[in-house]
């Protein structure tokens, strides 16, 4: 006799990645993100280890794992930066919470619901980093130039669309259906 597994919705769409994905492709991203600017000064304008962070907390559907992800790959990024250690940790923690929830509810498959979720978010850790930056610490050289972080989202966004073509083929379904 059949034995029938009574699934929710996100357990059909959960996505499962090997952990050598989990942990390399921030890794590469972030490595990429600090030392690309360098020889290629119009790169600082794409976010890599944003676009992992979102990828990942669609993919997964976890809160945890989305907020883990964020505050794992800012932290990071933090360490590899000339910023104070912590402004992205926590900016990248509420985005990947962000991501996270949204897709528990939001059908992410779709390429242009994920532009625009891409444009959204990034728009939104520009504004946390605003608020981090210049009210809570009092860095009076950061000014928000929001024509500069709109165009900055729009290259996020065009970047993010292949990219995440390519994360989706890393991925290993562990459904069992």
């Amino acid at each position: 006799m059949r034995v029938r597994r009574f699934t929710t919705r996100r357990e059909l769409e959960e996505h499962h990645f090997p952990w050598l994905v989990l942990i390399g492709v921030p890794l590469v991203t972030l490595l990429i993100a600090a030392y690309l600017p360098k020889l290629v000064p119009a790169s600082a304008l794409i976010d890599l280890p944003l676009l992992v962070v979102i990828f990942f907390s669609l993919s997964q559907r976890s809160a945890i794992g989305g907020t883990f992800m964020g505050a794992f790959v800012g932290l990071l990024q933090d360490t590899l930066s000339n910023q104070y250690i912590g402004v992205n940790g926590v900016a990248k923690t509420l985005v990947g919470f962000a991501a996270s929830s949204v897709g528990l509810k939001v059908d992410v498959e779709n390429s242009l619901t994920r532009a625009l979720l891409v444009f959204g978010l990034s728009m939104a850790q520009s504004a946390m980093l605003f608020v981090l930056e210049r009210v809570m610490l009092g860095v009076q050289e950061y000014s928000g130039r929001w024509g500069h972080e709109v165009l900055r989202a729009g290259l996020n966004t065009a970047v993010a669309i292949p990219l995440f073509f390519v994360l989706d083929r890393l991925r290993t379904d562990e459904t069992g259906l």
